[in-house]
């Protein structure tokens, strides 16, 4: 869920960055008091992702319009569906329309990937798809929030939230036993330890300093059966690397049980939304 609390600094940061100059265009040619609604539709079949965001941009810019949703956040909706409506003063519609669009394509587009790679999943299995930490500073309880609209899963959220070691933290603490020991005397009793290997090699390092996850750094499909095949009943195995559509079936009959996607983040397409003002004369949907 996305409180107000935690939605209004993001809110708040990206209308100022766009309305530092105040908006001279709107200003100069629509009347202060001028009312207008307009509709918020998708161009593309898409999963809705971001109405709370939507409507907050707009009740910053002023508590006196009306926000409408008519498609709820992971409804599939398709091309000229109306997601959203705004009613009230049309200065304020204008001056939020590029911020509220900004964040729900963003929103909508990543939450839409996310659902493509869960489809993409064979039925009856137990494997996971979740995101990384490559997400956009400052935008990263959003995007998260649009994994999960889209019916994956999140990584670790901080870097405190979970112990992996990872490649540089395997060189600077002298390997990966000895890694993983520091690791058990420094985290909770509540915190499981992943690592990352490159090798085979490395996972029975891994495995061996007991390790609860690896995590399989682009490993190719047939070691991916063999690393498999050794952590079974001793180790969580997590894929991660070149994840497209196309491989998940595969890793996920091959009995891994979670692939890590950054391309869910840092490579969604912007969903294509668009807000347009209503002539006065039509119908509201």
């Amino acid at each position: 869920m996305l409180t107000r609390a935690l939605l209004l600094p993001a809110v708040v940061r990206a209308l100022a960055e766009d309305l530092e100059g105040g908006d001279i265009t709107t200003e100069a040619t629509v009347e202060l008091e001028a009312e207008a609604t307009a509709n918020a539709s998708a161009r593309s079949e898409v999963v809705v992702c971001g109405g709370d965001v939507f409507r907050a941009v707009f009740a910053e810019v002023d508590p006196k319009l009306e926000i409408a949703t008519l498609a709820a956040d992971g409804a599939v909706v398709r091309p000229g569906d109306v997601l959203w409506t705004v009613r009230g003063n049309a200065r304020s519609i204008l001056m939020g329309e590029r911020t509220a669009l900004n964040f729900v394509q963003r929103m909508t587009g990543i939450a839409t990937l996310a659902r493509k790679y869960v489809s993409a999943l064979p039925p009856n299995v137990t494997t996971r798809i979740t995101d990384t930490r490559k997400t956009t500073p400052g935008l990263r309880m959003l995007e998260r929030y649009a994994v999960r609209t889209g019916g994956a899963h999140n990584h670790r959220d901080t870097l405190g939230s979970a112990v992996l070691i990872k490649d540089n933290h395997i060189v600077a603490a002298g390997g990966i036993g000895r890694a993983v020991a520091r690791a058990r005397m420094r985290a909770p009793h509540t915190s499981r330890v992943e690592v990352e290997v490159e090798s085979l090699s490395q996972l029975d390092e891994a495995l061996a300093a007991g390790a609860d996850i690896v995590m399989l750094d682009n490993f190719t499909p047939s070691n991916i059966d063999a690393a498999v095949a050794r952590a079974k009943g001793r180790a969580l195995v997590e894929v991660s690397g070149g994840i497209t559509l196309e491989r998940v079936a595969a890793l996920a009959k091959a009995g891994v049980d979670v692939i890590s996607v950054g391309a869910l983040t840092h490579s969604a397409p912007a969903a294509d939304i668009g807000l347009d003002i209503v002539p006065s004369d039509t119908p509201a949907p």
